[in-house]
C-alpha cells in the first residue's frame, strides 16, 4: 500500500467542516479533558480503555458537546516529532494520469429530514467523485459482470463514487477509495439479488448467504472438494462481487483488518436472516427488538474500515476495546436509522412490507405514521448524541493517535454517510409530513 506523504500546512476549516461530526467530537474529548482535570481523575490508560460511565439521563447533550480548551485537536490530529505519518495526506500514484483541475461542484440536490441532527460536509472533490465511477463501473462490468445492461441506469444512480468519496476524504489515493467502493457494491448487490429488488426472497437465503461468505471466509476442504468450491465463486453475480472484492481488500489490508471486516460481514448477514426469518413469518417485531436486527443488518462493515481505506492500522486490541465496540456500534446505529428514514418513501412504493424504524413504530406503539417517524427521528438523534459523547470520552481515555484518527474517520463517515442519502434524490424522498 502506498505510503501517505506528509501534509501540506493546512488553512482553517471551511464553514461546513467546521460544524462537521469530527469537529463535534473534538469540542466533546476537550471538554471531557478538561471535566477530567478538574475533578482530579485517574491518570489517561493508553491501552484498551475502560467503557465510559454514561452520563445521567437528564444530561443536556450540549453538555457532553460544549466547548473546551483546544477544540480542534482531534480534528488537527497529532503532532510532534514522529507523528508526521498518522495525519491524513494524499499521496497519489505518480504513473496515474494527472487529470485537470475541475471546477468547483455545485452544491448537490436534496434537503435534509427535518429535524435530524446532523453536520454538513464539503462537496466531495470532483475529480475523485468521477475517477471513482468510472473504475468501480469497469470493475463491474468486465471484471465481475454484475449487473445486466438493463439495469446500468440504478448502477449509475446509486452514486457510489459521489458516496466514497464523501465517507472518506483522507483516503491517500483513489486506489484506497477503490478498496470500499467494491466492497460497497459487492454488499448491495447480495443484498438485490438475494434479499430484496433483484429476485431476493427470504426463502432460502440462509444457504445464499453462507456460501457468498465463503467469498470472504475462504473454505478449508479436502483435495477432492476445494475445485468446485472454488468454481462456485463464480457462478452468480454476489459471490463473483464479494470474491474480487474482498481479494483486493486482502491486498492492502492487514490480516487482522481482514478478519475484522469479515467477522462485521457475519453480523451484517445474522441481520438479514432475523429479517428475513420475520418476513417469512409476517411478524412484525417489537421497537427494540427491531433495533437489534439493525445492529446486526446495517452499515457496521463500512466505517470499520476506515483505517484500512485511511492507509493506516488501529490495533487489534484498541478496537476490540469494549468502549471502541460501543462508539463503531452506536455509529452504525445511528447511520441505519438514517437509511430507514430516507428510504421510507421508496420502501411504501415497493411490493409488500417493509420493515422500517417509522413503520414498526406505527403499528407496535399504535400512533400515526406521521408521529412514528418523527419519533423515529429523535431515536435517531439520541443515537447521534450518544456516539459523540462515548466517542469523545474514549479520545480523553485513550490519547493514542491511531485512536484519534480512527475515531474521527468513523464521525467523517457518518457525515458522508448522510450526506449521500440527502443528496440522493434518484433513490429518495421526504415523506409529506411538513
Amino acid at each position: 500500500m502506498p505510503a501517505p506523504e506528509p501534509s501540506p500546512p493546512q488553512s482553517s476549516p471551511s464553514a461546513a467542516a467546521s460544524h462537521s461530526g469530527a469537529y463535534v467530537l473534538a469540542e466533546a474529548a476537550a471538554r471531557a479533558r478538561d471535566i477530567r482535570a478538574a475533578t482530579g481523575g485517574r491518570p489517561l490508560v493508553a491501552r484498551v480503555p475502560p467503557l465510559p460511565t454514561p452520563p445521567p439521563a437528564d444530561a443536556p447533550a450540549a453538555e457532553a458537546r460544549a466547548a473546551g480548551g483546544a477544540l480542534d485537536r482531534i480534528l488537527r490530529g497529532p503532532s510532534g516529532l514522529g507523528t508526521v505519518s498518522l495525519r491524513p495526506a494524499r499521496c497519489e500514484d505518480a504513473s496515474a494520469p494527472v487529470e485537470a483541475p475541475a471546477a468547483p461542484a455545485a452544491p448537490a440536490e436534496g434537503s435534509p429530514v427535518p429535524g435530524l441532527y446532523h453536520h454538513p460536509v464539503p462537496e466531495p472533490d470532483p475529480v475523485r467523485v468521477a475517477e471513482v465511477g468510472r473504475r468501480i463501473k469497469s470493475w463491474a462490468l468486465d471484471e465481475v459482470e454484475l449487473y445486466p445492461e438493463d439495469w446500468e441506469d440504478q448502477f449509475d444512480g446509486f452514486s457510489v463514487g459521489r458516496y466514497m468519496v464523501a465517507c472518506h476524504p483522507d483516503a491517500p489515493t483513489v486506489d484506497h477509495l477503490m478498496l470500499a467502493t467494491r466492497l460497497m457494491v459487492a454488499e448491495n448487490a447480495v443484498d438485490d439479488c438475494y434479499c430484496e429488488d433483484h429476485g431476493g426472497s427470504p426463502i432460502g437465503l440462509g444457504g445464499r448467504l453462507l456460501l457468498a461468505h465463503t467469498a470472504l471466509d475462504p473454505l478449508h476442504t479436502t483435495k477432492e472438494y476445494q475445485p468446485r468450491w472454488a468454481e462456485s465463486l463464480h457462478s452468480d453475480a454476489p459471490r463473483r462481487a464479494y470474491r474480487s472484492a474482498m481479494e483486493y481488500f486482502h491486498g492492502a489490508a492487514s490480516p487482522s483488518q481482514a478478519d475484522r471486516f469479515r467477522h462485521d460481514m457475519a453480523r451484517l448477514h445474522l441481520g438479514y436472516l432475523a429479517e428475513a426469518a420475520w418476513a417469512q413469518t409476517d411478524h412484525v417485531p417489537e421497537v427494540w427488538e427491531y433495533l437489534a436486527m439493525r445492529q446486526f443488518n446495517n452499515f457496521r462493515p463500512c466505517p470499520t474500515i476506515t483505517d484500512t481505506v485511511g492507509g493506516y492500522e488501529l490495533p487489534a486490541d484498541l478496537h476490540a476495546g469494549p468502549a471502541m465496540q460501543r462508539v463503531i456500534a452506536l455509529a452504525g446505529n445511528a447511520t441505519t436509522i438514517v437509511n430507514d428514514l430516507y428510504s421510507y418513501t421508496k420502501e411504501l412504493d415497493s411490493p409488500g412490507r417493509h420493515l422500517n424504524l417509522p413503520v414498526v413504530i406505527a403499528e407496535r406503539e399504535g400512533i400515526a405514521d406521521r408521529d412514528a417517524y418523527m419519533k423515529a427521528i429523535d431515536v435517531h438523534n439520541e443515537l447521534m448524541h450518544d456516539f459523540e459523547a462515548e466517542a469523545a470520552a474514549l479520545a480523553a481515555a485513550c490519547p493514542v493517535p491511531s485512536v484519534w484518527r480512527f475515531l474521527r474517520g468513523v464521525a467523517v463517515w457518518v457525515d458522508g454517510n448522510h450526506y449521500w442519502h440527502r443528496t440522493n434524490t434518484y433513490r429518495y424522498s421526504l415523506p409529506d409530513f411538513w
